[in-house]
C-alpha cells in the first residue's frame, strides 16, 4: 500500500469561490491526488495522496490559471 502524505503549497491570485472550485477540481483530478482543501483566506492549497507529483501539481494550478509555490 502506497503512503499517504500531504504537500502544502501557496498559490497567487485567487480571490473568490470560482478559484478555490477551479484549484480544487484540475489537482483534485490528478493520478494519486485523494484530496484537496483550499483556503482562500491564506492561499494554501493542502494535496493529500499517494505518489503526489509537483511538477503536476503546479501545471493543473497552472490550467485552472494560477501560480503556486510549494512551501519549504
Amino acid at each position: 500500500m502506497a503512503e499517504v502524505e500531504q504537500r502544502t503549497y501557496n498559490v497567487a491570485g485567487m480571490s473568490c469561490g470560482h478559484c478555490v472550485a477551479a484549484v480544487s477540481e484540475t489537482v483534485g483530478e490528478l493520478p494519486g491526488v485523494s484530496g484537496v482543501d483550499v483556503d482562500l483566506a491564506s492561499g494554501e492549497v493542502v494535496v493529500t495522496g499517494s505518489a503526489i507529483d509537483g511538477e503536476a501539481v503546479r501545471a493543473a494550478v497552472h490550467e485552472a490559471g494560477y501560480e503556486l509555490a510549494e512551501r519549504a
